[in-house]
């Protein structure tokens, strides 16, 4: 028996974004025919497919979860439908699976075993601010979430300066949102006044702030984004 394929399914980037807005016809298409998920949300995951798929019957979908608690020595089972011959579908909370997210253990593994991984296209927060940002887009690092220590903090940031003036290199990276306001501050103070920064939240929400200014700026207007989710892109020109 041939095995089946794992999808990678993005879903919206927050819960005020229409599915059907953001996401193309091939999403549902593909959930229309996937009854196996891994997810990071069992109650946000099946909300989703009712969203973007009304018709789905919600007792026909096996729903395995997937986020920091879950065991490496799980992942083997979570894809076992696929190494039987069923496809399965995995989704983020929030954009596209296996970026800044726990399913890269699920792909790599999928992979391990020879299963196909078909990517589909949806909305990334980390591409749609560097689309929008103006700031080099031919060579640009994703830096993830910053230490949680204040002076490795303070570190992190002054190297991300020091890198996107010597590599011509826009440096990205994230924060919790519930850390915003006080990482603001921190960039504020840290980085040099002409020093580009470029702040996109809420994005494809109605809320949706994207802008790129130098510190400087910033300082004159500075937005709230306390539990926002936020991308922030420093480069020093």
């Amino acid at each position: 028996m041939p095995a089946g394929k794992l999808y990678l399914l993005p879903v919206p980037l927050g819960d005020d974004a229409n599915p059907k807005d953001v996401l193309p016809e091939t999403v549902a298409r593909s959930i229309e025919f996937i009854d196996h998920y891994i997810v990071e949300n069992e109650k946000t995951a099946r909300k989703f497919i009712k969203a973007i798929l009304p018709t789905k019957k919600q007792p026909d979908l096996k729903l395995s979860v997937l986020n920091k608690h879950t065991l490496a020595s799980e992942h083997i089972a979570f894809i076992q439908p696929c190494i039987e011959g069923k496809n399965i579908g995995l989704m983020s909370e929030a954009g596209c699976p296996g970026v800044a997210d726990p399913g890269a253990a699920i792909v790599k593994l999928a992979h391990e075993k020879g299963i196909q991984v078909v990517p589909l296209v949806g909305p990334s927060s980390i591409l749609l601010a560097m689309m929008a940002s103006g700031m080099n887009g031919q060579s640009f690092a994703f830096n993830g979430y910053l230490p949680i220590d204040k002076g490795d903090k303070k570190a992190a940031l002054k190297n991300f300066e020091k890198l996107s003036q010597e590599k011509s290199q826009s440096q990205i990276f994230i924060e919790t949102p519930f850390r915003n306001n006080r990482l603001l501050d921190d960039l504020l103070v840290l980085l040099q006044p002409s020093t580009h920064l470029c702040i996109a939240a809420d994005i494809t929400l109605p809320t949706e702030l994207i802008k790129t200014r130098t510190v400087a700026q910033w300082k004159k207007e500075q937005p709230d984004l306390h539990n926002r989710p936020a991308i922030f892109i420093v480069h020093r020109f």
